[in-house]
């Protein structure tokens, strides 16, 4: 085992932390926005997926202040691209979910070998992230015909 890095641990859970409350202003949105045929059931979609990112942002702060970290106020940009069809926010959800899913990565790379349980949650968060990424591109297939 090598020592944890505390400081890059820390500074990429905020970063994760930060992704993590945007996402849930992100789905948030969307799920306001959404029009056409496919709004009932991509409310309930999208506001899940809000509900998802604040619990991920949750588990993230606490793992934050165990480490004697101070969670983030702050919130990742979430840009407004002025294309609001159900195919523009699930290829944007797309882009998100990518993100998010290269700071957990991230932090895997970091934490491996240094801290057990922070290398299995970096590896469950990314088999979480993997998931929303192929759920992603299997919900495009169709409207992208």
């Amino acid at each position: 085992m090598r020592e944890l890095d505390q400081k890059q641990t820390i500074d990429l859970l905020n970063s994760i932390f930060e992704c993590e409350l945007a996402g849930v202003v992100r789905y948030t949105h969307y799920s306001l926005m959404v029009t056409g045929s496919y709004r009932i059931p991509m409310v309930d979609f999208f506001k899940e997926q809000a509900s998802e990112s604040l619990l991920h942002a949750q588990k993230v702060g606490e793992i934050l202040t165990g480490l004697e970290g101070r969670p983030s106020r702050k919130v990742s940009s979430v840009e407004d691209t002025d294309k609001y069809s159900v195919k523009d926010f699930l290829a944007q959800s797309l882009a998100h979910e990518a993100k998010a899913l290269g700071l957990y990565k991230k932090l895997f790379e970091t934490v491996s070998n240094a801290n057990s349980f922070l290398e299995d949650f970096a590896r469950h968060m990314i088999n979480e992230e993997e998931t929303h990424n192929l759920e992603l591109k299997q919900m495009l297939c169709d409207l992208n015909e």
